[in-house]
């Protein structure tokens, strides 16, 4: 990745700190919209180490963020005008809070960043900020132990870091609030869109397969007639849990994502089954209701690892009832699409 982002350099003690633009370019943000589809996901990153913006000097903040470069540009663009030194820790291209959570936005990395790039003598002060969602990583008592650094929390979100400064360097209620509004849920579903691509494929190909058996063998002579609309009603079952569900979130009745994910799925097959597209007969509209709702609920289930409702104990306790559901749901549909295929 070209580090268009570096604009210069600060000569400091005997040694130069790359200089960063608070202003994103283009590049930047197509990269975040192609980041957000799951392209080059895994290299976005920048590399970890000391960086400038603005005109810093000693007495400047030192920030510190994940070398995933959509966390490092939110936190460098919502700096503009300010001047200060951006620390980036080495967590393998994962963002603050996952990074945290896997242990790579760590203690142990923090103190080992601050003394490779000597941190105290660049600045003349002991306080390093860094984002409150990285707090479960780091042991700010052994930090300051081992590198002579105080760590100070700042907001959840980057863009309330500069109120934080001028607030002395205090977080109120509104900014120590975790949310995850429909904006943020929505920045989200183009990545698991195409992250979870193989189960859709992998579902409309068993469907496809089904589609074709008939009392003498198979058939795909009339597509539109059995295969088109099964294909149809698997990516709807797949929109459901992908999309729909996600979308409309903290309105669907049930604590649970697996069972939030059951209930828009119910809602697709009423909607099929409303317009004569949920089978023939009573085999085949019994086979859409588990087959639908057991991919949505599936896939629903899948998007605790990108919520801030779920805690880990609380998902694999959800995985431990719902996964069994889902499997039995979704092979009794099968057997039952079978069944009225040969009815």
């Amino acid at each position: 990745m070209k580090n268009t982002f570096i604009i210069g350099n600060i000569p400091v003690s005997d040694t130069s700190v790359p200089l960063v633009s608070t202003m994103l370019k283009s590049e930047d943000y197509l990269g975040a919209v192609m980041v957000r589809w799951g392209i080059n996901r895994d290299n976005y990153l920048v590399s970890p180490g000391l960086y400038a913006f603005g005109s810093p000097g000693p007495t400047s903040d030192v920030f510190v963020t994940a070398n995933y470069k959509l966390s490092f540009d939110t936190l460098r663009k919502n700096l503009s005008g300010v001047n200060g030194w951006i620390l980036v820790l080495d967590t393998r291209g994962v963002n603050v809070w996952c990074a945290a959570g896997k242990g790579t936005f760590g203690t142990k990395e923090l103190v080992s960043r601050i003394k490779l790039v000597s941190l105290d003598k660049i600045v003349n002060h002991k306080r390093i900020i860094l984002p409150q969602l990285g707090a479960t990583g780091i042991a700010a008592h052994i930090v300051k132990e081992e590198s002579g650094f105080n760590v100070h929390y700042g907001p959840v979100r980057a863009s309330d870091i500069k109120r934080f400064i001028d607030d002395g360097y205090r977080s109120d209620k509104k900014m120590r609030r975790v949310t995850f509004g429909f904006e943020d849920r929505l920045k989200l579903i183009p990545n698991d869109f195409i992250y979870g691509k193989f189960y859709l494929l992998g579902a409309m190909a068993v469907i496809f397969i089904i589609s074709g058996l008939t009392r003498t063998g198979f058939s795909y002579r009339d597509f539109s007639g059995e295969g088109g609309p099964a294909i149809l009603n698997v990516f709807l079952a797949y929109l459901s849990g992908i999309v729909i569900t996600p979308m409309s979130l903290p309105y669907i009745p049930a604590r649970t994502f697996s069972l939030k994910g059951f209930y828009t799925g119910a809602i697709v097959f009423l909607f099929l089954l409303f317009l004569n597209l949920a089978g023939s007969n009573a085999f085949e509209i019994i086979s859409w209701f588990l087959i639908i709702t057991a991919i949505s609920s599936f896939l629903a289930m899948n998007f605790t690892g990108s919520s801030t409702y779920t805690s880990l104990s609380g998902v694999k306790k959800e995985m431990k009832i719902s996964l069994p559901l889902q499997i039995s749901f979704a092979i009794s549909g099968i057997i039952f699409q079978v069944i009225g295929k040969l009815n």
